[in-house]
């Protein structure tokens, strides 16, 4: 599957031209090695999204299974995995960030879920939203805007848990899961393409989507909407600094790879940390 093509004319990666394998610079849209050292064939075959969609989907259905297996599998964790075992796996929060010390759970939060309906719907979220992120930036940018939302989005909850989080609403959260943090932040990337390449259609789709969600967040209970306004924030911000309108570099694409390493590892260092704490 991950043959490398040392001949011939590819796809460039970026704006779908052919170009020569080993030709150092696409002529149509300038990004540099188009052909991606002969395996641009290889990551197309994964999709426009490099098989992004399907990774997120699956390791949050293996966490969400795992957190539930962990929780004794009882009527009362038969959907919903216990608090104890999302501390175990990485959720974040006040207490885990500032309470513990686990800085890192920003990164794994966002593959946690406290539910069959909250896993659900997130799924749906992601399987709608990244394939027409990654077509409007590209794959790894998609990728990096997914991770920065994640960590702004639950860096804001936690905060706000910590400092004010007497206040309804906006309090923030002392435990808090799920992948609508980078969801919202995705919206936010869309918006900002909107206004970047003066796409009304794409602008208004992700501020309506935003408000929708927003709307629903505050009228019922267990939302946090702190996350939420946190992810798409960093997905704004996030598009601001991966302008749209340039081309996708092969650094994007490091980076993505990069970014999702370190969440590895942020999601076995919380499992490693936290065990002889919850075996006690």
């Amino acid at each position: 599957m991950f043959k490398r093509q040392t001949s011939g004319s590819v796809v460039c990666s970026s704006c779908g031209v052919l170009v020569g394998v080993n030709d150092p610079v696409c002529y149509n849209c300038n990004r540099r090695n188009p052909g991606l050292w002969g395996f641009a064939p290889a990551f197309r075959r994964l999709g426009q999204d490099l098989g992004f969609v399907p990774l997120v989907m699956g390791a949050t259905i293996v966490l969400y299974v795992l957190s539930l297996l962990l929780s004794g599998g009882g009527l009362q964790t038969m959907f919903s995995p216990g608090s104890r075992v999302l501390v175990l796996l990485g959720a974040s929060g006040s207490i885990p960030v500032f309470g513990m010390g686990r800085w890192w759970t920003v990164l794994t939060a966002g593959w946690l879920h406290a539910g069959l309906l909250h896993i659900f719907f997130n799924a749906l979220w992601i399987r709608q939203l990244a394939p027409a992120v990654a077509e409007l930036f590209g794959p790894g940018r998609m990728v990096l805007l997914y991770v920065l939302s994640g960590v702004v989005g639950f860096t804001f909850t936690s905060v706000a848990g910590q400092y004010i989080g007497f206040l309804p609403v906006i309090g923030g959260a002392q435990l808090s899961v799920g992948a609508s943090a980078p969801i919202f932040g995705l919206l936010g990337a869309v918006v900002r393409y909107g206004q970047r390449t003066g796409s009304s259609h794409a602008r208004d789709v992700g501020l309506q989507y935003a408000v929708m969600m927003g709307i629903f967040g505050l009228i019922m209970p267990g939302i946090d909407n702190q996350a939420h306004l946190g992810g798409f924030v960093g997905g704004y911000l996030g598009a601001v600094v991966l302008d749209p309108l340039k081309p996708e570099r092969v650094d994007h694409l490091v980076g993505a790879v990069v970014a999702l390493l370190v969440t590895a590892v942020a999601l076995v260092a919380s499992v490693v940390t936290v065990l002889p704490l919850l075996m006690r």
